[in-house]
């Protein structure tokens, strides 16, 4: 059942935000790309550290950091709901770094991994919560125009984290690599501490007990906005983590692009960033739910008909170039998407802020891994797995994009 507007929604502010407050928040959420992409340069090297005998298991480096970061959603939105943001974010921060720590003087493929899972769990809370602050104080169309400059600097910071890692690297070995994550860590969390207020005021604070979050869960559930652009999301970012876990064998083992792989793994992340840029212009007069749709029907023609093109005329290998054109493509398409998905499930949660976060967030994630997942084990030296999971996952997409809405008068977001 839909959920009407709530007290929470009178906060909502109809103004624009500074250009300082959108910028921390997405340095805040940034945590998590940042956090998977700057190893990405260091996962065979550290593959070769500890032995792998299969170094298709490097993939662990990202997928071991996703489920500490899936399981930490469940918790941080309903403790920001009853005890503030700030709190929640800080020592989201401090667990954040603690994993780091213990990656950085890892002595095992165990313990390494143990150290990605805190750092998982640790940036749930600023990815979630966030997302929670913004939605305290904007909504609707507003809200998602926000959220498409959030996401632009989102990508845009973790396009330069393969090459910081790669100097990072060449000076320190692949420790260092976790280094530069505390180093942009630390600063983020003390630039939070010093210039971002408590949001969730004392009234609007939810009491932090099992019933009251199943009470809730239930009301989110029942949701069918919320509950369809949630799955939308997740098999968007399904496909996203896919090529993240990939993205390294593909441009340096397939295409051998050696130290040019931060340059091109840095161009995608940017196609990403300049349509998130796009949405923001274009959302305040074509709406949240237009351009997802455009987006999504978008993505899947156009991922079909690379695959088509790649069996019958490639011999299933484009070369560097094609395979660069349609990638550019397919990221623009995903760059419109991830705002306003994200905007749109959270759009009826004005009272449930920070659990519809962590709701939104953990569901999507849920979703994503195991298709992430199934996208990296399938690889074979060629690119055919990734492109058949752009196409089966941005037209099962599409489909549940339909059903949220068949049926049902669709007011303007």
């Amino acid at each position: 059942m839909p959920i009407a507007s709530t007290p929470t929604d009178q906060h909502a502010s109809p103004s624009q935000p500074s250009l300082g407050y959108v910028v921390l928040i997405a340095f805040t959420i940034s945590t998590v790309a940042l956090a998977t992409d700057v190893m990405l340069p260091a996962m065979s090297l550290i593959g070769h550290h500890f032995a792998l005998q299969n170094m298709n298991d490097t993939q662990y480096v990202v997928s071991t950091f996703f489920a500490g970061f899936a399981i930490g959603q469940l918790v941080v939105g309903p403790l920001s709901d009853s005890f503030g943001r700030r709190p929640v974010i800080i020592w989201g921060y401090v667990l954040f770094l603690m994993g780091c720590a213990l990656s950085i003087l890892a002595s095992s493929w165990a313990m390494m991994l143990i150290g990605r899972v805190l750092q998982g769990l640790g940036a749930s809370a600023p990815r979630i919560v966030a997302v929670a602050i913004v939605r305290d104080e904007y909504k609707g169309r507003i809200m998602a125009r926000i959220m498409s400059v959030v996401m632009a600097v989102f990508i845009i910071v973790p396009a330069l984290s393969p090459a910081l890692g790669q100097a990072m690297i060449y000076f320190g070995g692949w420790r260092a690599a976790f280094l530069g994550l505390v180093m942009v860590a630390l600063p983020t969390m003390l630039w939070f501490m010093a210039r971002m207020p408590e949001t969730l005021h004392q009234d609007r604070r939810r009491p932090f007990s099992i019933s009251s979050i199943l009470k809730g869960l239930v009301v989110i559930i029942n949701t069918r906005v919320t509950l369809g652009y949630t799955c939308a999301s997740g098999l968007a970012f399904g496909l996203f983590l896919g090529y993240l876990s990939t993205a390294q064998q593909i441009f340096q083992t397939t295409y051998l692009t050696g130290d040019y792989f931060a340059l091109y793994f840095g161009l995608a992340a940017l196609s990403i960033g300049s349509a998130s840029f796009f949405n923001s212009r274009l959302v305040m007069w074509l709406g949240m739910r237009r351009l997802s749709r455009m987006a999504v029907i978008g993505l899947s023609l156009w991922s079909g008909g690379f695959l088509i093109l790649m069996t019958q005329s490639l011999g299933g290998m484009p070369s560097l170039l094609i395979f660069m054109i349609w990638l550019l493509a397919a990221f623009f398409c995903i760059g419109i998407m991830f705002g306003n998905l994200m905007a749109l499930a959270m759009e009826p949660l004005g009272d449930f802020a920070g659990l519809g976060s962590a709701f939104v967030g953990a569901l999507s994630t849920m979703i994503s891994l195991p298709l992430g997942w199934m996208i990296s084990d399938a690889y074979d030296g060629t690119v055919y797995a990734l492109v058949t999971g752009f196409t089966v996952l941005a037209i099962a997409a599409w489909l549940v994009m339909v059903w949220t809405d068949w049926g049902h008068e669709v007011k303007p977001s």
